[in-house]
């Protein structure tokens, strides 16, 4: 009896823990693909209906570069917006294991919208997020950084 109390209770643990590593809510560190460095953070809330959304929380300074600070090139809503407080992803929904799928993203600084998926990486660090046109493959890579830093 003792044995399969433990074992339930121990199962529910490694639910619970399973289902919490596949929540991407919180504060993120978006990293340029290019440089390297940190363009900004993101903050991921989980929406009522089940999907993600993320806005531009904090744009990070980087030398030689001046940062905007309205939303010009983009389609509506989002024109002349300011960039600070903008959700730059919308609509990604979990789909298995450590997979995102069904997204948009901003580029705020294009104008342009993509489609996007994300792959939670297995420690829940690292998001991959595949932004593209038309099929993933014709698309571009980059990596958001969980800040676990007290903000």
């Amino acid at each position: 009896m003792i044995k399969k109390i433990l074992f339930a209770v121990l199962g529910f643990g490694l639910i619970s823990t399973s289902v919490m590593a596949q929540d991407i809510s919180g504060v993120w560190r978006h990293i340029d693909d290019k440089t390297g460095t940190s363009k900004a953070h993101i903050e991921i809330r989980k929406e009522a209906n089940g999907t993600y959304t993320g806005k531009i929380i904090k744009v990070t300074p980087r030398e030689g570069y001046t940062p905007k600070e309205t939303c010009i090139n983009c389609p509506a809503p989002y024109t002349n917006k300011p960039i600070l407080g903008l959700d730059v992803l919308k609509g990604l929904k979990f789909d298995k294991g450590n997979m995102y799928n069904s997204g948009k993203i901003l580029d705020p600084l294009s104008g342009k919208i993509y489609s996007m998926n994300a792959k939670l990486s297995p420690n829940g660090n690292r998001l991959q997020m595949r932004g593209y046109v038309g099929i993933s493959a014709i698309g571009r890579s980059q990596t958001w950084i969980r800040n676990t830093a007290v903000q």
